[in-house]
């Protein structure tokens, strides 16, 4: 069995809740303030800040919903689009050899906000799960989360404007 190792992940869990929901939040927010890549007509693209890796976005409805059967059709299918979106996207600036997609329902399956629904789509290299994160808990993320926000909001505005 491989192990998708995430110790930089604790900073982000062990700290107290505030209460306020990141996505709920980022609904209301400028985008560049909560890292907002592109916004559809029912869901959204944001960066991770605690990223596995460079590109790792979140896929998240408007609605406060914490499980895909309480979605509306409507707003299912939007989410997907915007899934496929940042595929798109991703593939086109950062070239991965493949992706993780994936949805924790349940604080025991994994769901740090498990109030809000919410699709994690992880661009994958060779060797990007280095002896780093196992060894010294340091995950080596090669570029800057302002410089990606810029690269995939640059990209998708083309993709959308020429579909």
């Amino acid at each position: 069995m491989k192990v998708l190792w995430a110790p930089w992940r604790m900073k982000y869990i062990s700290k107290p809740q505030s209460g306020v929901c990141i996505f709920c939040e980022a609904r209301y927010k400028p985008d560049d303030e909560c890292y907002v890549i592109f916004r559809g007509s029912k869901s959204f693209i944001m960066l991770n800040l605690y990223p596995y890796n460079t590109a790792h976005v979140m896929v998240a409805p408007y609605r406060h919903v914490s499980s895909l059967e309480l979605l509306d059709d409507d707003e299912l299918l939007d989410l997907m689009k915007m899934v496929k979106l940042s595929i798109k996207a991703i593939n086109i600036e950062y070239k991965p050899q493949g992706f993780n997609i994936g949805v924790n329902l349940g604080h025991i399956a994994g769901a740090g906000i498990e109030g809000h629904l919410h699709i994690h789509v992880v661009p994958r290299w060779l060797g990007d799960t280095n002896f780093m994160p196992i060894i010294s808990s340091t995950k080596v993320i090669p570029e800057d989360i302002n410089e990606t926000y810029s690269r995939l909001r640059k990209v998708i505005t083309k993709i959308v404007s020429e579909s």
